[in-house]
């Protein structure tokens, strides 16, 4: 079996420090891919290396750990480490998410190592039995999708409010213009840029789709993928595959857009 490996993400350099040593102690076998002291980091960083694990501060510069979080694709299993009792709330007992309180008790951090160690070694068995041809009965919801769950109710209790964009300042060209959000079809990761595209245009600016999904209105513009976000009064329509994904078809635009797993339950009343 490989090296489990793990991504600690806190601003606290220090509180950093005392938890890669709890860990390391607890779970000598496990392997830190990555410290990270700030949100968009955290993002950049999981979605590069992939690890098992991210233990993700909730309070972040940059993103909380709950939008970084959100981001996620892909199995990586994720902790919440927070200092205030009333994050720690029954949603974070669900089996795709836990947490640890500050300041870190060993006796907590040891639960948490042993239920990390129970469903990663689960996950190895259900990898074994797939290549035997035998998981179809036991393969478990993704855990992309219980995240996706969780969040949904954690973070109207727990995000802080932010001011939502009315206008976005996009480059076209040598030229700046101020697109009004209600305009916009959907934004699209575009390597070091983001693709804003509206009926009429396509433009470019440097913000990050993470950056721009705690800004938006959650309301009308949804998350449906890492590099995705989409206005919904624009959708038109939603087509499945014979390998049941999803793909959205938005008014004013010829192509279509795929929905990651881990977003496919928010359409399921379409």
């Amino acid at each position: 079996m490989q090296r489990p490996r793990a991504l600690l993400a806190d601003d606290e350099p220090h509180l950093l420090r005392v938890l890669q040593d709890r860990l390391l102690e607890l779970w000598p076998e496990l392997e830190i891919v990555a410290t990270v002291q700030h949100g968009l980091a955290a993002a950049e960083q999981i979605g590069l290396l992939q690890p098992d694990i991210a233990f993700l501060d909730i309070q972040m510069p940059g993103l909380t750990g709950l939008e970084v979080a959100q981001g996620i694709e892909g199995a990586t299993r994720v902790v919440f480490v927070t200092a205030y009792d009333e994050h720690a709330l029954s949603a974070f007992e669900h089996e795709a998410v836990d947490y640890v309180l500050k300041p870190l008790k060993i006796e907590r951090l040891q639960l948490t190592v042993d239920r990390l160690r129970r469903t990663l070694a689960n996950h190895s068995a259900v990898a074994v039995n797939a290549s035997d041809g035998n998981a179809a009965s036991i393969v478990p919801l993704s855990d992309a999708t219980q995240l996706a769950k969780v969040l949904a109710q954690l973070m109207p209790r727990i995000a802080s409010p932010q001011p939502t964009l009315r206008h976005l300042r996009a480059s076209r060209g040598s030229i700046t213009y101020v697109i009004p959000v209600e305009d916009i079809l959907f934004l699209q990761s575009d390597e070091k840029y983001t693709l804003v595209r509206t009926v009429e245009h396509e433009y470019l600016i440097r913000s990050s789709i993470m950056e721009l999904a705690s800004q938006l209105d959650p309301q009308c513009f949804w998350q449906v993928h890492r590099g995705i976000i989409i206005n919904v009064d624009h959708l038109l329509s939603t087509r499945r595959d014979d390998n049941a994904r999803l793909y959205l078809q938005m008014r004013g635009h010829d192509g279509e857009l795929p929905v990651s797993r881990a977003y496919m339950h928010m359409f399921k009343a379409m």
